[in-house]
């Protein structure tokens, strides 16, 4: 296989070595979609176990998704201090110890606070999971081996609810949990043997102020999110608080990165124009995917009537659309220029959301798979050559900023897209089945509209990457 076979001049580790600390990645990869997708199947099991109410046991998923998101950008700063593997490998062994918590909980208190450390050890690994990537494969072979990850994380976006749905009907729910310890243990040991020791350590002081800010302005824009998804004046107060309290860090965060004498996270990385459009394209892309994943199941259940376990086979079509165009992609973004690439794909992706909005009342079982698969081919076509411009405009010794910035923008997209979806719902959806229907049609509408606003930028950065070839010429 040409991804683990050696040529004169590749930079990384020699093509077997690739490989195993490619199986590590992937597999912490995997861990973490089984953690959200089946936890969050698993949330009204949970509820009833351990006696509490259904918003409590929310707060279940919550803290996994707060503690990450806080902690992504810190993590990826840290790596420059003290290497990709003992970063990789300590948040792989949090994760796979809280996890062992987790199961072990018996009250919510504990299974919060085991949730809280798992979140973090996601965060240390996944802000550099495509850093490590890049480091150990050479750059031909980037583009192939991001649309790899990307499949692999399809993949398990497609089996997870099946085999959630599967282990919850045989056995308890720390089960899901429990999973986690064996893989875990599998990919430290790949890890320990092949991810670099130390690729780009550093001994100048570590920025605990832009840490601080960089925490409070994720966590409160996490928040905040959530509280706009909520009905109810308390609510949008606390949110109000929470974007205040966001935009307040956010603002004192870029001072004191353009200040600091190591910052958190090096703003000069933004004066790339590539990486900053694909960036910002990424953003504007999980905002419609967030927004559309959390729709769909209200309109396949409360509105059309399907079982969880159906809807979570018509959600099938969409990660195989990814599983089938993601290897491709990522192949022809190594012959050929990635916006190219990942804009055609964001166009294929906007006219499956647009075929989704336009669902009639009574749509066929096909008709709804055949319009995911659409917007399935489309994103998986757009995600790693997008990954792959924003990894390849940034230099090696920062690529692990890199990637802290491609998982936050991934994170916040999603978050904000939830958020978008409990908004409308809130609005517009009472104790009527039509007017639900009518907030999710919209919220897919609005899906639409942010992905045409992800094509004008990726189209942008085509127009300033001809200028770039005209002036190198």
């Amino acid at each position: 296989m040409e991804l683990f076979t050696d040529r004169p001049g590749d930079e990384g580790l020699p093509g077997r070595e690739r490989g195993f600390a490619m199986a590590a990645v992937m597999t912490m990869a995997t861990m973490s979609v089984f953690d959200g997708s089946m936890v969050n199947i698993a949330l009204p099991q949970i509820a009833r176990a351990l006696d509490i109410s259904a918003g409590a046991a929310v707060w279940v998923s919550n803290a996994y998704l707060l503690s990450a998101s806080m902690a992504l950008a810190i993590f990826a700063a840290m790596a420059s201090h003290i290497g990709f593997r003992s970063i990789f490998v300590g948040g792989l062994a949090l994760f796979t110890l809280s996890s062992l918590g987790c199961a072990l909980s018996s009250s919510l208190d504990v299974l919060v606070f085991m949730r809280v450390l798992q979140g973090i050890g996601a965060a240390a690994t996944l802000s550099i999971g495509p850093a490590i990537l890049r480091s150990v494969f050479p750059t031909r072979l980037l583009g192939r081996i991001l649309g790899l990850n990307a499949l692999s994380i399809a993949t398990s976006t497609a089996i997870a609810p099946v085999l959630g749905g599967t282990i919850l009907s045989a056995l308890s729910w720390q089960w899901l949990f429990a999973i986690n310890i064996p893989l875990g243990i599998i990919a430290m040991t790949l890890a320990l043997r092949v991810i670099p020791a130390n690729p780009a350590a550093t001994r100048q002081p570590f920025d605990f102020a832009g840490a601080v800010l960089s925490a409070a302005m994720l966590g409160a824009l996490i928040m905040a999110a959530d509280a706009f998804s909520r009905p109810g004046a308390d609510d949008l107060a606390t949110a109000v608080t929470f974007g205040l309290v966001a935009v307040l860090a956010g603002v004192a965060f870029v001072w004191r990165q353009r200040h600091a004498t190591k910052p958190l996270l090096p703003l000069g990385m933004f004066a790339s124009s590539r990486f900053s459009l694909a960036a910002l394209t990424s953003l504007a892309s999980f905002v419609s995917q967030g927004i559309t994943f959390v729709a769909l199941p209200f309109l396949f259940q409360s509105v059309y009537g399907y079982s969880a376990f159906v809807s979570a086979l018509l959600f099938t079509p969409w990660p195989l659309g990814i599983i089938l165009a993601a290897p491709h992609a990522g192949r022809l973004a190594d012959r050929y220029p990635a916006a190219i690439i990942s804009t055609i794909g964001l166009a294929v992706f906007g006219v499956g959301l647009l075929l989704l909005a336009q669902l009639p009342e009574h749509p066929q079982f096909w008709d709804i798979g055949l319009r995911s698969f659409v917007c399935g081919l489309g994103f998986g076509c757009f995600q790693s050559p997008n990954n792959r411009e924003m990894l390849s405009n940034a230099s090696r010794e920062n690529s692990g900023y890199a990637s802290g910035v491609l998982a936050i923008m991934r994170t916040f997209g999603q978050c904000l897209g939830a958020a978008v979806v409990g908004v409308t719902l809130s609005v517009y959806a009472a104790n009527s089945v039509i007017q639900e229907a009518h907030a999710v049609k919209l919220s897919l509408w609005i899906a639409v509209m942010a992905t045409g606003l992800a094509v004008a930028i990726s189209v942008s950065r085509l127009r300033g990457q001809r200028h770039d070839l005209q002036e190198e010429k």
